[in-house]
């Protein structure tokens, strides 16, 4: 199964509805699978007590003022949604409230992320188990004991779920990536697992992949100077065309083992590569090989193999030779 890869548009639309179409248009030209947005009721999902995480905004007074402006209408939601369509790309949303769940299962979409400030919102959770849709659920912020409790959760629920390591630093730095949780989630909860990355970095994905991740989620940003909360972790239109290809040449090559007990095909190359020993000065017939006298020229096969030169060490030359001839067999007893 291919490597799932997401591309999370977020907030990077900065409440223009115009731009959220842009970022489509251009995310299709990447090769990624989905396109993932945040689905923001602000009064259903935050009020004006709420802090913001990065002192960001020259527009919005608090948060709450923040999440308004980056409203859709359901019927822009559903235009967004049809644009996805026509560029072949799956529509995925993060809901924060049962009000947005409501409004994403009207666009009948196929699957619901959960973003990690939501893996312990079981009044969520429960809305979304009533959906019978998969989830995709990022643990950012959650220990062990609290996703013990969320997979028991959706387990008695037999929703069907998937699990990505995350950390919630923005950007997050090497130190903090958690590439070791890949197998230890696996082990642990015998479900799928994937990343979800912040680092603004290609090689962070790319090592995940190589690590057994199944899906691959990053923010994308026309261009690292723009305004938004998440810039500074995000991968522009361009890395993401490089990321992409990086990632569907790993999953070639994962199906591709090579047996290196077999060489074979190798025999043409080997031929030319490799090499045969030859005399490095003039040598007079009566003349005792030493490891001095010795060079490997190429190809291989104009006589003694360079593997063997310690069979023609203390051997007696039988005739004279010029400097940079092959050794055979036929010129030492």
């Amino acid at each position: 199964m291919s490597v799932k890869i997401i591309a999370e548009i977020g907030q990077a639309h900065n409440g223009s509805l115009g731009m959220a179409h842009a970022y489509i248009d251009a995310l299709s030209t990447t090769g990624i699978d989905t396109v993932k947005f945040q689905t923001h009721i602000a009064e259903a999902e935050s009020s004006i007590y709420e802090p913001f995480r990065v002192q960001f905004s020259k527009e919005d007074a608090t948060r709450y003022e923040y999440w308004k402006r980056m409203e859709f209408t359901s019927e822009q939601w559903e235009g967004l949604k049809q644009h996805c369509d026509e560029k072949g790309l799956e529509f995925m949303s993060s809901p924060f409230s049962n009000a947005a769940v409501d409004l994403l299962e009207k666009l009948d979409v196929n699957c619901f992320k959960v973003g990690s400030g939501e893996v312990t919102n079981f009044l969520l959770l429960e809305r979304l188990a009533m959906t019978s849709k998969p989830l995709i659920i990022s643990s950012g912020m959650s220990s062990l004991e609290e996703l013990d409790k969320t997979v028991d959760f959706l387990k008695s629920r037999h929703v069907e779920f998937s699990l990505l390591q995350c950390t919630t630093s923005y950007p997050t730095k090497p130190e903090q990536y958690g590439l070791n949780m890949i197998a230890e989630l696996k082990a642990r909860y015998n479900i799928p697992i994937g990343f979800s990355d912040h680092s603004s970095k290609l090689e962070t994905s790319i090592a995940a992949v190589t690590l057994g991740a199944e899906i691959i989620e990053f923010h994308a940003v026309f261009n690292k100077e723009m305004f938004g909360p998440d810039v500074s972790s995000s991968l522009t239109i361009e890395e993401i065309k490089v990321l992409t290809k990086a990632i569907r040449n790993i999953e070639i090559a994962t199906v591709n083992p090579i047996n290196k007990s077999d060489n074979t095909s190798y025999k043409t190359l080997k031929t030319i590569f490799e090499k045969s020993l030859a005399i490095n000065k003039d040598l007079n017939a009566g003349h005792i090989i030493t490891f001095s006298d010795l060079e490997a020229k190429k190809p291989a096969n104009k006589g003694v193999s360079a593997t063997n030169f310690k069979d023609v060490i203390g051997k007696t030359i039988i005739r004279d030779m010029k400097q940079w001839e092959f050794l055979t067999k036929q010129d030492y007893k």
